[in-house]
């Protein structure tokens, strides 16, 4: 984006020199995307509109349509750090909220004896340590929370529905804390992903703005192709990056449990600009990501077939072997 202010929500905001680092800075590859637009433009037209702002957003899409990264760049827009939780099954509410855990000061071990370390009679002391999700929370942080839909335990959502709510608090085993004005809330999940449940009802209806995240378009695939690999040759990118969506979309079709995404993408784009055969590489970068299953191959391969990808493929393998022969 041309003014690099134009989005920040807190312009007067001092942060410590700890969380200015914590600030995603954006790589020269990075492309602003429709999404990051649009997101970026409500939160700033929202953001002191009281019960109308917008400070929880839901990322929903396959693996590798670029959640995170969509997450981290608004760090960068907004000028807040940015910090993440990856959630799992069993976790509880300790994991949300934090845990009370004994403790020795570096001072007392440190005059302690090898023996007198590992004492039961001791008098110990306890300390609360706040989760991250703590941390952001109080701090004002932009918080990625990755994949809730996994997430067993009925309690942890409560304590995280709780978390949400604009004007929310976090009862802690020492005080009681409220959301800080400047903490955003990221929620990124995958469709379709083993081990996943649909997204908690209570908790998609704390978000106030949601992004669909799927493949970009093709002209986009490989402008970002470009900016990552350096390769810059647009009809080989081209035959990958059709190739590509034939296979997200067949995979779709037939359930097919893998994705064929931006990252495929880019390793297979940077393999073949390495000299590696687009074909071969094909299998190794993206064919078997999504699937090693004979029958699921087959499926796919003849998805490319049918639309004459493979023989593109061929002819693609042709043009830079000879292009090679040219150079030497």
């Amino acid at each position: 984006m041309n003014n690099q202010d134009e989005y920040k929500l807190s312009p007067t905001r001092q942060l410590t020199e700890i969380e200015e680092g914590l600030i995603w800075k954006k790589p020269l590859s990075h492309k602003v995307s429709e999404e990051e637009l649009r997101i970026c433009k409500e939160i700033k037209r929202n953001w002191h509109r009281g019960e109308m702002k917008i400070a929880n957003i839901l990322l929903e899409g396959d693996a590798g349509s670029g959640k995170t990264q969509l997450a981290k760049a608004l760090s960068a827009e907004f000028g807040l750090p940015y910090t993440k939780v990856t959630c799992f099954a069993d976790m509880d509410k300790s994991d949300v909220i934090g845990a009370i855990l004994p403790v020795i000061s570096s001072e007392r071990l440190e005059k302690m004896e090898p023996a007198e370390q590992n004492t039961e009679d001791e008098e110990i002391e306890y300390r609360f340590y706040p989760s991250e999700i703590v941390r952001a929370y109080q701090k004002g942080y932009l918080l990625e929370i990755q994949e809730p839909t996994v997430i067993r335990d009925a309690a942890v959502l409560m304590a995280l529905n709780s978390a949400l709510e604009l004007d929310g608090s976090i009862n802690l085993p020492t005080e009681i804390i409220r959301r800080h004005p400047d903490f955003i809330a990221v929620i990124t999940t995958n469709r379709s992903y083993a081990g996943t449940r649909p997204l908690n009802e209570a908790l998609r209806d704390r978000v106030q703005h949601t992004e669909k995240m799927d493949l970009p378009t093709k002209e986009i695939m490989i402008e970002r192709a470009m900016s990552k690999t350096g390769f810059t040759d647009e009809k080989v990118l081209d035959v990958l990056a059709e190739i590509i969506m034939i296979l997200d979309k067949t995979a779709r079709a037939n359930a097919i449990k893998g994705v064929a995404g931006m990252r495929s993408f880019f390793y297979w784009a940077d393999a073949v600009a390495g000299g590696a055969s687009p074909k071969e590489s094909l299998y190794h970068k993206v064919i078997y990501k999504i699937t090693t299953d004979s029958e699921e191959i087959k499926l796919l391969e003849e998805a490319l077939k049918s639309h004459g990808l493979l023989a593109g493929l061929d002819q693609v393998e042709i043009e830079l072997k000879k292009k090679e022969f040219l150079m030497k």
